[in-house]
């Protein structure tokens, strides 16, 4: 079985699995634009020179995850060989970035294209196109993980531990939940308004950081991460990148959430003209 080369665009921020424990949900394109995700990922386990970022080219074997229907799903073969190869940068207005997300990919502007696309399972992993941000919004969620899932997840990690190595246990510590959700409200190309969680690590990492900052204000907190991802993508060319929810995949009425933001500078007039 050979190898082969992932652009990581795509890491969620961590949940609790009663079979794989903590895990991430982790997704990237090939070289030619086409999706796959990769679960489950132990992502925090791994050894820091195995912990990749967001647009580093990774090279592992996969198989199909046969507990998972959707057709981009793959489970690594060999989690230690998810380390970063190279890493592809922000030089010349994106335009490496730019070249893989936005022309090698599809890019999608209508949400019923992609629920449609679920429900025949032709798809579960996207980037789209909104046609105007309406806002930002969040809501509070339970502040601590469910009792009965950590006490599952600890016996099944017992039981069936991803690693052979299991020094990992003696330092590790299930990460924070999420006391607040927050979600774009946005328009399609169609006029369709609709409002998408956002699930991406780096969204959740900015209010832990905003938090400290702010001396655990958490309205405070709120106000800086609206700031960032409402006032600051505002003024890019925003992109998300999709994903539906194994549970509502088939059966959602729109089972797809907001996986990662690509906020792109606004390419150049004179640059479209070669010049």
């Amino acid at each position: 079985m050979s190898k082969e080369r992932i652009l990581i665009t795509v890491k969620t921020y961590p949940t609790l699995s009663r079979k794989y424990g903590e895990t991430v949900c982790t997704a990237g394109m090939r070289a030619d634009g086409s999706w796959v995700r990769l679960y489950p990922v132990p992502f925090r386990r791994l050894e820091e020179k195995e912990q990749y970022k967001k647009f580093d080219w990774i090279e592992c074997r996969l198989a199909r995850n046969l507990s998972d229907p959707r057709p981009e799903t793959f489970r690594p073969v060999d989690v230690t060989e998810l380390r970063p190869v190279t890493h592809l940068g922000t030089a010349d207005q994106w335009r490496e970035r730019r070249v893989m997300v936005l022309q090698k990919a599809q890019v999608y502007t209508r949400l019923d294209e992609l629920i449609e696309g679920a429900k025949a399972n032709r798809l579960s992993l996207a980037v789209f196109k909104p046609s105007r941000i309406v806002d930002l919004v969040w809501e509070p969620e339970d502040r601590v993980w469910n009792l009965e899932m950590l006490r599952l997840m600890r016996e099944r990690s017992r039981q069936l531990d991803l690693f052979d190595d299991s020094s990992w246990r003696k330092t590790f510590k299930i990460i924070p939940k999420l006391p607040y959700s927050f979600s774009y409200k946005f328009e399609d190309a169609a006029g369709r308004t609709s409002e998408l969680q956002i699930l991406d690590w780096e969204a959740g990492q900015l209010y832990w950081n905003c938090l400290k900052s702010c001396k655990g204000d958490e309205q405070q907190a709120i106000v800086k991460v609206r700031a960032k991802y409402f006032d600051e993508f505002l003024k890019k060319d925003l992109h998300f990148f999709l994903g539906t929810t194994q549970q509502f995949h088939f059966v959602g009425p729109n089972p797809w959430v907001i996986i990662g933001v690509f906020p792109i500078p606004h390419q150049q007039q004179l640059d479209l003209f070669g010049v």
